[in-house]
């Protein structure tokens, strides 16, 4: 089944309705009590499945009963049941997450989430093996003595935190994020990490970091993640991945696939004069990318609803158009085959606390909202996938 975005405000109103039904209503929409999410169109993935595509979201860990924890809400596994054909870990998989020090890992978080999402038959991706700035390193490896011999030292510790992280998971994970925002948006630079410092420049750095994830996980798709937009400012930023990737091509790096974030943000009611004037520039950076024979994958989708106005209806429309825009366009490349979402429901996703609204109000950057309601963003999602051209 297609859907619009009248279908998508139908639901809405079913919602609305609900909520007034007293305490039992607001539960139904709160997702507690055990009744589950509302009712909703028929998953996500399932559409995808039909194009040859994978659609999927990050998920986060929670203990049980812990509602920060995306999949320990029942409501919620539930949607990601119903949405998803894969996950990603949100932050558990990261070095801050995996290494309390240069000595020892933490894999109890990330060990609970793999371990439910293999129960429930979705597979996982990884995320990350190296966040190659300053700031998301821990703070233990930016001020670590790597000693007499500091490129030995430091190859021995990238070596060894990706080979062991890859080994554990061996092929129930077949796609990595091995290298994550390594170029700096204001220049196109390499950012410098002591890592990197140590090691004696940040592509010797980024290079190990492929070539070890190549051995330790052989069959895997190994992918160049960063913070990619199709907003105006992004030129700069743009060039310096491009760069980036060309050297890995010249120098016989095994990267197989750009991440395209997608942390798109809207600019304004006007949504179709918006796309217009974004998708030339942000096509002509796409088809450099995937002529140098890189695949794509979106890996983090929302949608800041930026220039737009409080009210829900009109802000909603506004998102969901700018989100279908942009989906059509990126569909058009077959070199895409997967999508994850930042967040399938406003009620976990990170926008709020990063860059609150000026206004107050509260984000609304996910295709359900707070209450696992399905919002005209989803019915634009929906309504890409159902148009977008067969993968083979």
């Amino acid at each position: 089944m297609q859907f619009s975005r009248r279908n998508g405000l139908a639901l809405l109103g079913a919602a609305a309705v609900a909520a007034c039904d007293g305490p039992r209503g607001a539960a139904r929409l709160a997702g507690l009590g055990g009744s589950g999410p509302p009712a909703a169109p028929a998953g996500l993935h399932a559409a995808a499945t039909a194009r040859g595509l994978r659609v999927g979201s990050c998920f986060a860990w929670g203990a049980p009963g812990d509602d920060r924890g995306s999949f320990a809400n029942p409501a919620y596994a539930a949607l990601l049941k119903r949405d998803c054909g894969l996950l990603v870990a949100e932050n558990e998989m990261k070095w801050q997450a995996l290494r309390p020090d240069a000595t020892r890992f933490d894999f109890s978080r990330f060990d609970a989430m793999i371990n439910w999402a293999d129960a429930n038959g979705l597979p996982v991706r990884g995320h990350n093996l190296l966040w190659h700035q300053p700031k998301w390193m821990p703070q233990w490896a930016e001020t670590h003595d790597f000693g007499a011999t500091p490129a030995r030292a430091a190859e021995r510790l990238l070596v060894d935190h990706i080979t062991t992280v890859c080994r554990r998971y061996g092929t129930r994970i077949r796609s990595y994020d091995v290298v994550n925002e390594a170029v700096n948006p204001a220049d196109g630079g390499l950012y410098q990490t002591a890592l990197s410092r140590a090691l004696g420049g940040p592509e010797a750095t980024l290079d190990l970091a492929f070539r070890t994830a190549r051995t330790a996980a052989p069959g895997a798709q190994l992918v160049y993640n960063d913070y990619m937009g199709w907003e105006p400012g992004n030129a700069r930023h743009h060039a310096g991945v491009l760069k980036l990737l060309e050297g890995f091509k010249a120098r016989g790096v095994p990267v197989d696939a750009l991440g395209v974030q997608s942390h798109i943000v809207t600019q304004g009611l006007d949504t179709r004069g918006a796309i217009a004037a974004l998708e030339g520039d942000w096509r002509r950076f796409l088809d450099a990318v995937t002529a140098m024979g890189y695949g794509l994958v979106i890996t983090e989708l929302d949608v800041r609803d930026n220039a737009l106005p409080a009210a829900i209806g009109p802000r909603d429309t506004a998102v969901a158009d700018f989100t279908r825009g942009y989906l059509d366009v990126m569909f058009g490349y077959p070199a895409l085959r997967d999508v994850l979402l930042w967040g399938m429901t406003d009620r976990y996703s990170w926008i709020e606390g990063l860059e609150p609204r000026p206004d107050g109000v509260k984000r609304r950057p996910c295709p359900y909202d707070a209450g696992f309601v399905p919002k005209p963003m989803r019915a634009a999602i929906a309504a890409a996938i159902a148009a977008a051209p067969m993968r083979g």
